[in-house]
């Protein structure tokens, strides 16, 4: 049985009661909304693979004629104030305005609105007052820590190659909430190429020691088809590099992107791995220019959200490398049997 290992520091026990009483005082004065809210979050620093799981989840539930729409912070946006990024036909606004992560899931989740505030309830509000066709359900993209907003279901997102965090919050570890915080998830998700129903169920567990009483899933992070990027950022499938890429990351565990490249057969000549978010100003794209030339390599390979800011900006050929969330069966039976309105067999048709 893998379990956390225990921090017996005063500076964390510090921080951990810190939280609690952040976390009491939020969720006494957390808005509530006129329509449901589901969230995703992690308690990590850095990725865990929500925003692929956004990405499925809404996506499940548009199909299923839910008019779901995405609330998001907007990290790193040069903007202020509520904006929509998309109505659901896509993209209206730049990356810089509305921040990497919502642009892509606008450009992904066509018939599903996007929207960005540092408040999500500003958002949603926003939303509901624009809309032809008002939300019937919010899903927060990062809102496990976003106790502002009260929600129905919070789905909590551990990473399969280290779901405890080492156990500890900052500076010493890599947890933002401490691992009691989990009491307060509806479900958790492990995700990642490693992945496994066993291994969630192992998770979910170990962590009933800390007040987590809800079902365990996998989400395996799977890599889609490598696809050649032209200038305006489209591309197709069909075309597969046969010469070493150099490969370009700004996300916050770039070694998974590396083993997800070389797992699908790329010859990754070299790796340029830059903080989170990174904005790639014209200083950077010559320094990967310089790099990818002097590995040999033919062109440049990264992410699907820093192609968002790559696109027609290198001289070099650019190719992405998508990544999907593929959640276990047993998670999607549960979700629908959680839809506003409707039943379990609705969903297995």
């Amino acid at each position: 049985m893998i379990a956390p290992a225990p921090s017996r520091s005063p500076w964390q026990r510090l921080y951990a009661a810190a939280h609690r009483r952040r976390e009491a005082r939020w969720r006494a004065r957390a808005e509530h909304l006129s329509v449901p809210v589901w969230s995703v979050g992690n308690l990590h620093w850095g990725g865990t693979g929500k925003t692929p799981l956004v990405a499925a989840i809404a996506a499940w539930l548009h199909q299923r004629g839910e008019a779901v729409a995405v609330l998001s912070r907007g990290y790193g946006r040069r903007r202020g104030g509520p904006l929509v990024v998309s109505d659901g036909s896509g993209p209206s606004l730049s990356p810089e305005a509305s921040g990497d992560e919502p642009w892509l899931l606008a450009e992904q989740l066509r018939g599903v609105p996007v929207a960005v505030a540092a408040r999500r309830a500003d958002a949603a509000r926003l939303l509901l007052s624009t809309l032809e066709r008002p939300p019937t359900l919010f899903l927060l993209d990062d809102g496990f820590s976003h106790l502002r907003l009260a929600r129905e279901l919070d789905l909590l997102v551990l990473p399969a190659d280290d779901p405890f965090g080492g156990g500890r919050l900052l500076p010493s570890g890599r947890l933002r909430e401490p691992l009691a915080s989990a009491a307060r998830a509806s479900a958790l998700l492990v995700s990642g190429d490693g992945a496994t129903p066993e291994l969630a169920r192992e998770v979910g567990a170990a962590l009933r020691a800390h007040g987590f009483a809800g079902p365990a899933f996998a989400s395996r992070i799977a890599p889609g088809r490598v696809r050649r990027v032209d200038g305006d950022g489209h591309g197709g499938e069909g075309e597969r590099p046969t010469a070493p890429l150099f490969l370009v990351t700004a996300i916050a565990q770039p070694h998974r992107v590396r083993r997800a490249a070389e797992a699908a057969g790329l010859s990754v000549a070299g790796h340029l791995a830059l903080r989170d978010h990174h904005s790639y100003p014209a200083a950077t794209l010559h320094a990967i220019v310089r790099a990818a030339t002097a590995a040999g390599a033919a062109g440049v390979l990264t992410t699907a959200k820093d192609r968002v800011k790559l696109a027609g900006r290198l001289p070099l050929p650019l190719w992405e490398l998508p990544v999907a969330a593929v959640p276990e069966p047993a998670f999607w039976e549960w979700l629908g049997a959680r839809r506003p309105g409707r039943s379990p067999a609705e969903d297995a048709r």
